[in-house]
């Protein structure tokens, strides 16, 4: 794979892109989708008598652009996807040659990428059907809204490493004795992102914070500091509150795009569930 490839693309699966090339390496085969209603264009390439349609070539190259208009791609891009789909191709062919495509761990996957295909294009479909309405974007708005903190906090803290907490004591010791947060901070925060800045860490709400860290800010007043220290995965903190506001939404228009997604989940959500309602399913784990 080219360095290109590497960089401005993410390499596509492997198994997923000659799915159809192992289903179709019989001499003189099209590598194409089946059932097509119109006739197909010319292969872009033929190895060894199977073709590379251009269906397969255009939806492989899709793939690895996620998203990216194909008007950007130059002429010696699309050779080098070429180039990519024929060394595919012959390794699939080769694995044929060899029974792999009678191997049952092949057969599995190749199972499941039809089944992943498949899938994918029937949620494609049915959400190609779904325009969020404004009373619903509404309610979903109003939902979210009603979800959110309500109060942000502005905070410093010093961490030490989870083997320090003598050093976390000594310091709330120090704190206690009229000594300047920020230049404890400085000098004993191994918190790369708050040290430089006395341990600010700004304006935050209580979700954007590991559970204990957020529970004890949220036991303290202005201007107060924890009497403990206080334990996370990251070591301990001794934390300082220094105020606390009134979080404001952001206007409806601003998370329009945030709601048409949430609600297009939600139903898309609904639509699973019905399939799973009306299906009979056994698990046997």
């Amino acid at each position: 794979m080219s360095q290109f490839f590497s960089t401005r693309w993410a390499p596509a699966s492997i198994v997923a892109a000659i799915v159809l090339s192992l289903t179709a390496c019989g001499k003189g085969q099209q590598a194409a989708a089946p059932g097509a209603d119109k006739p197909a264009s010319p292969p872009v390439a033929v190895v060894d008598g199977t073709s590379i349609s251009r269906e397969a070539f255009d939806d492989y190259l899709k793939g690895l652009l996620r998203g990216k208009p194909a008007t950007d791609v130059t002429a010696e891009e699309k050779n080098q996807v070429l180039d990519q789909m024929i060394s595919m191709q012959l390794i699939a062919t080769q694995a044929v040659k060899e029974g792999l495509d009678k191997d049952a761990d092949v057969v599995n996957r190749l199972d499941l990428v039809r089944t992943q295909v498949l899938a994918d294009a029937a949620a494609q479909k049915y959400l190609k059907t779904i325009t969020p309405t404004d009373p619903e974007l509404h309610t979903e708005y109003d939902s979210q809204v009603a979800a959110m903190d309500k109060t942000e906090y502005h905070a410093r803290h010093i961490l030490v490493a989870s083997k320090d907490k003598a050093l976390a004591d000594q310091i709330i010791k120090k704190l206690k004795g009229g000594a300047k947060f920020d230049d404890l901070a400085k000098a004993d925060s191994i918190d790369p992102g708050s040290k430089a800045s006395g341990g600010d860490l700004g304006w935050f709400t209580l979700a954007h914070m590991v559970k204990p860290f957020g529970d004890a800010v949220k036991s303290l007043k202005k201007g107060e500091i924890t009497p403990e220290p206080v334990e996370t995965q990251y070591g301990w903190h001794v934390v300082k509150l220094e105020d606390t506001r009134e979080t404001v939404p952001p206007p409806f228009d601003q998370m329009k795009t945030q709601l048409t997604n949430a609600v297009v989940q939600k139903k898309f959500q609904a639509y699973i569930d019905g399939l799973k309602k009306n299906a009979k399913i056994e698990k046997k784990l």
